[in-house]
């Protein structure tokens, strides 16, 4: 059997377990079990539940907004594995003389995101604690290329920004942040694979957990390597790379009740606002045969 791996940029764990085969990271894990290893690169990581459901890929990760509504589409997944979380990952900036201080100042307001990201629950639970709607209290607009361009000329009010666009953006100077992503959601990487392949073959997915470990290792150690690859395969500066890659806790940890009541509390404020149509059941994306997930995550 062959386990594909489905892999795209904005999850940095799997980018570089996917650029470091020649560490064989994941094939050494997989080998001793009889399973070869593929990987399946794509440019959008809203369509992993798809991806998985279609069978086109084994086991994928995103950020924490993705399999929220792949379960809200009707995607049958199973968490296996979260990140630490990444307080310094990316924010929510306007100008430095931008007359907004704070999130209930955004009604009103165009804001540019990556919408079906963990940007949007980033936004959501940010207008949700002052008492705003997503939906209903600002102008959601999906990420260009020209989104800082926009910021900087006051075509748009406000710009959620990660990695090293974040980076560049600090470093060029001019604006502020005005929603620290750690003072509002935890923003963990998540791992999850198809029911079946949680439950029937529970040793695969530890395999696949202990190569994202290989991989997290490797990037901690060596993060201007990382920044290395990454800019050459991304474009952005290796400088820019290096800051947002330094940030990351490279940390890999168990599917516990922290993280399930944080994607629940996503998964309400969605369907509140109508991002999502039908209410999920986080709890439901839990491997039958794993039992109980533990607190400690």
């Amino acid at each position: 059997m062959t386990i594909t791996i489905g892999v795209h940029a904005s999850n940095p764990s799997l980018y570089h377990l996917y650029h470091l085969t020649r560490h064989g990271f994941a094939q050494r894990e997989l080998e001793p079990l009889g399973e070869s290893v593929a990987f399946h690169p794509y440019s959008n990581g809203v369509r992993t539940g798809e991806l998985l459901s279609r069978g086109v890929i084994d086991f994928g990760g995103t950020g924490s907004t993705p399999p929220v509504t792949a379960q809200a589409a009707g995607h049958d997944l199973v968490y296996t594995a979260v990140s630490a979380p990444r307080p310094e990952h990316g924010a929510l900036l306007v100008p430095e003389d931008s007359p907004l201080r704070t999130a209930a100042d955004l009604k009103g307001a165009t804001v540019h995101l990556a919408i079906g990201s963990w940007q949007t629950h980033l936004v959501a639970k940010a207008l949700d604690d002052a008492g705003l709607s997503y939906a209903d209290d600002i102008t959601a607009e999906r990420s260009t290329a020209d989104s800082e361009q926009l910021l900087r000329t006051g075509a748009v009010a406000a710009w959620v920004a990660q990695g090293p666009q974040l980076a560049a953006a600090r470093r060029t100077g001019g604006l502020r942040t005005l929603i620290r992503t750690g003072d509002v959601i935890t923003d963990r990487s998540v791992f999850f694979t198809r029911r079946a392949l949680a439950e029937e073959r529970p040793e695969i997915i530890e395999a696949l957990t202990r190569a994202l470990r290989r991989a997290d290792d490797w990037a901690a150690a060596h993060p201007r390597d990382a920044a290395r690859i990454a800019s050459a395969d991304l474009g952005g500066t290796v400088d820019d790379w290096e800051s947002a890659l330094t940030a990351l806790p490279w940390r890999i940890e168990a599917v516990g009740e922290a993280f399930l009541a944080e994607q629940q509390e996503a998964a309400d404020i969605f369907h509140r606002t109508g991002f999502i149509e039908r209410p999920v059941t986080v709890a439901d994306a839990v491997a039958r045969t794993a039992g109980r997930p533990t607190k400690a995550s």
